[in-house]
């Protein structure tokens, strides 16, 4: 079967992809290793997604946005805090002039909003319950190999996109070097309600075991992020639901109130993990599969979306020539370098910063958030950053 482009991962970044080109008249194949009622019943869609105001900008340029902007709540505000310390900030979309910091939304109501709209796109063909097998490149095309429960699919394409997340099987096959770096912390995610209205505030409050987020939705629930080192979290994880709420209550206080569970309790391993390169013969990969970040300042989804965009925009201008030349897959590694190296040193950052209880530091990053409380010009940078508007 000839396509023109194969993106292998069903999800947010490969979903978004085919959706910016669904009007190029390319022919597209994806590839999806789970089913998709597997997909619409994963713990990992319970996870909540901080989406940045320049996210949801982008969403609103592939008319993607009108449809599940009433699954979202919007962030007016961030409060930023050190548990313990006097050092605080606050950002503000009022002062910033816009009428959101971002959105918050549950990852299952967008990947199923993504879904149904691929499902509609007249050029594109989805294999769900599909593996990629195998992967092999000339100077004309590539030739991806697929496995199904039923048969062995062969495709050919110009291009090969992986967008299969953290354990990418595209980058595994091709071979292509990542560098890891184990946190050795777990990011417990599960909701909570408030006995008092988070009035669209986001909290970030960072601990000498990591930073616990809440992130508000509705008017009196609260999507949970919290990173806590390897045995606290699975003390945390398979303890009691009172016991949980309790250290919650102690390490967050009563700003909202009293706090109930309101879901199940997931813990994910946090790694920062980066390919050496992100391109190869005919292939790209792209979100997760690239760069997957520690949550702390919430730019994963935000960050892998970029690189969705910036892809799309090229593969359009490239659409009547080899949008898999080597020239071209340079050329787009070049141009995704900077703000790739930026986000993952500064979200890296945070988490050694903020994460640990070494006095000096704990003093030196009081006075930091005292001071950034105190210069507008300073918060504003922030604010940008949080946005996704600083690039």
């Amino acid at each position: 079967m000839d396509v023109d482009l194969i993106i292998v991962g069903g999800g947010l970044a490969g979903n978004c992809l085919a959706l910016s080109l669904r009007h190029t008249g390319l022919k597209i194949a994806i590839i999806e290793a789970q089913s998709r009622h597997t997909l619409d019943n994963a713990a990992l869609g319970d996870r909540a997604l901080a989406l940045a105001a320049g996210t949801v900008d982008a969403l609103k340029a592939l008319n993607l946005w009108d449809g599940i902007s009433h699954a979202a709540t919007p962030i007016e505000k961030i409060h930023v805090s050190d548990q313990g310390h006097f050092g605080k900030t606050h950002l503000s979309a009022k002062k910033e002039n816009v009428p959101a910091l971002g959105y918050v939304i549950a990852a299952r109501d967008l990947e199923s909003h993504l879904a149904n709209h691929v499902a509609e796109c007249q050029h594109t063909t989805v294999f769900y319950s599909t593996r990629v097998v195998g992967i092999m490149a000339d100077e004309h095309a590539v030739f991806v190999s697929l496995k199904s429960a039923q048969e062995s699919i062969n495709l050919r394409a110009k291009l090969v996109i992986g967008a299969d997340g953290g354990h990418s099987s595209v980058r595994q096959l091709l071979n292509m070097t990542q560098h890891r770096t184990d946190y050795a912390q777990s990011a417990i995610v599960t909701t909570i309600t408030t006995s008092r209205p988070h009035q669209n505030v986001a909290y970030e409050r960072f601990t000498s075991s990591g930073p616990l987020a809440l992130l508000p939705l509705g008017t009196h629930q609260c999507a949970v992020v919290w990173t806590r080192k390897g045995d606290d979290a699975q003390t945390l994880l398979q303890g009691s639901e009172e016991a949980f709420i309790n250290e919650l209550q102690q390490c967050f206080g009563y700003r909202l109130g009293a706090l109930r569970l309101d879901a199940p309790r997931h813990a994910f391993p946090l790694s920062l993990i980066r390919a050496a390169e992100i391109v190869a013969n005919r292939a790209v990969i792209i979100g997760n599969a690239a760069h997957q970040l520690h949550p702390v300042a919430g730019q994963g989804f935000n960050l892998g979306l970029r690189d969705v965009m910036a892809l799309a925009a090229m593969i359009v201008a490239q659409r009547d020539k080899d949008i898999g030349a080597p020239e071209f897959l340079a050329s787009y590694a070049k141009k995704r370098e900077s703000d790739q190296a930026r986000t993952i040193q500064f979200t890296d950052t945070l988490v050694h910063i903020f994460s640990n209880d070494w006095l000096a530091l704990t003093a030196v990053r009081n006075l930091g958030l005292t001071l950034l409380d105190t210069l507008p010009f300073a918060k504003s940078i922030l604010a940008k950053h949080a946005m996704g508007l600083h690039l």
